[in-house]
């Protein structure tokens, strides 16, 4: 029992990292956007997530993607029929003018599909198991903290929508990694001030409450 139990750990702690591996070059990209090492791209996938976001306040989902899908329809039809005319006015035979990514592959291969599968299934375990664990009070202290959470989002929620709130965190994505960068020491500090209070005030919290201390590991 105890050799399958260790054997189970093995595999599991070898599926954590072949995860944080995986995920890691997507990661590094990611944050290469957020920190607009690369203004041009950087700006583009800012802008046209915010165009995205601001389009659904102004209407349906259903209309937004059927304009979108309509704009590059018309961007595409365009420039066919236009290098069509042109390589009739040349008299050349160049082709179709979007031959080399029709003859890209599109298609994922079954192990992608499988690495994809894995990594939600990992992460859905993950986060039934800590919902387990916050709703039935496994730790008193962790279910209060949520349960203060959920307080202060009842307001948020009354205050802004969540199309409101997506537009707000986007935008956060994308100054707050620089701002953080550049005034690295000084928030530093006002966080380390920030977590000594609230310790001090879960400390508090954990003295009075019967059952809410945790255990010495």
């Amino acid at each position: 029992m105890q050799a399958s139990g260790t054997t189970a750990a093995a595999a599991d702690s070898t599926k954590m990292e072949g995860f944080w591996s995986s995920w890691k070059c997507q990661g590094t990209v990611a944050m290469e956007l957020l920190y607009w090492r690369d203004v041009k791209q950087s700006g583009l996938l800012f802008g046209s997530v915010m165009l995205l976001l601001f389009s659904l306040t102004q209407f349906s989902v259903v209309s937004v993607v059927a304009y979108l899908a309509l704009a590059a329809l018309s961007a595409t039809i365009s420039f066919r029929v236009y290098k069509s005319v042109l390589q009739a006015v040349q008299k050349t035979d160049e082709g179709h003018p979007f031959k080399a990514y029709l003859d890209m592959e599109v298609s994922m291969s079954q192990d992608q599909m499988q690495k994809y599968a894995e990594n939600v299934q990992y992460y859905l375990n993950s986060t039934l198991k800590e919902l387990r664990r916050l709703f039935l009070v496994q730790d008193l202290v962790d279910s209060l903290k949520f349960a203060v959470l959920m307080w202060l989002l009842t307001y948020v929620g009354a205050l802004f929508n969540g199309l409101t709130l997506l537009i707000l965190a986007v935008v956060s994505m994308f100054s707050m990694p620089v701002v953080y960068e550049k005034y690295q020491a000084q928030i530093d500090q006002y966080l380390g001030l920030i977590r000594t209070q609230v310790n001090s005030v879960v400390g508090k919290i954990q003295e009075k409450i019967p059952g809410a201390k945790r255990k010495a590991e």
